[in-house]
C-alpha cells in the first residue's frame, strides 16, 4: 500500500531541494528524518515537512504498518516562476526570476525479504 503527500508553489528552486532529496531517496522513514534533522540546508526542513504529512496520511488509512514505511519516490517538478525586475546601470532593467517547486513524496511497505 502507498501513501503520498504533496507540497505546492513552495518557494525555493527545483535544483536545491532536489539536492537534498537524493540524499534520503530510498530510505525509512525514521532514518530519512533523522538525516534531515542533521543537513543544514533550508530544503531538509520543508521535506521534512513534506514527509511527516505522508506519514500522518498513512496513519489516517488505518491498514497500513507505519513503522515499515520506506520513502519508494520522491518527485521535484518545476512549479510557476515569479518574474521581477531590478535596476540596473544607465537606465536598465535586469530580470530576476524566482523560481517554485512542487515536491510530491510517496511512502511504501517495505517488502520482507526473510519471509
Amino acid at each position: 500500500m502507498e501513501t503520498r503527500a504533496i507540497a505546492k508553489y513552495v518557494r525555493i528552486s527545483p535544483t536545491k531541494v532536489r539536492k537534498v532529496a537524493e540524499a534520503i531517496k530510498g530510505k525509512s522513514v525514521e532514518d530519512a528524518l533523522s538525516v534531515l534533522g542533521f543537513v543544514p540546508q533550508r530544503p531538509a526542513r520543508i521535506l521534512g515537512k513534506v514527509i511527516r504529512s505522508a506519514l500522518a496520511n498513512a496513519e489516517q488509512m488505518g491498514n497500513i504498518d507505519v513503522d515499515d514505511l520506506s520513502i519508494s519516490r520522491i518527485v521535484v517538478d518545476e512549479g510557476p516562476s515569479l518574474k521581477r525586475f531590478r535596476p540596473r546601470a544607465m537606465g536598465r532593467a535586469g530580470r530576476i526570476i524566482k523560481r517554485t517547486s512542487h515536491i510530491t513524496v510517496t511512502l511504501a511497505e517495505k517488502e520482507n525479504k526473510g519471509k
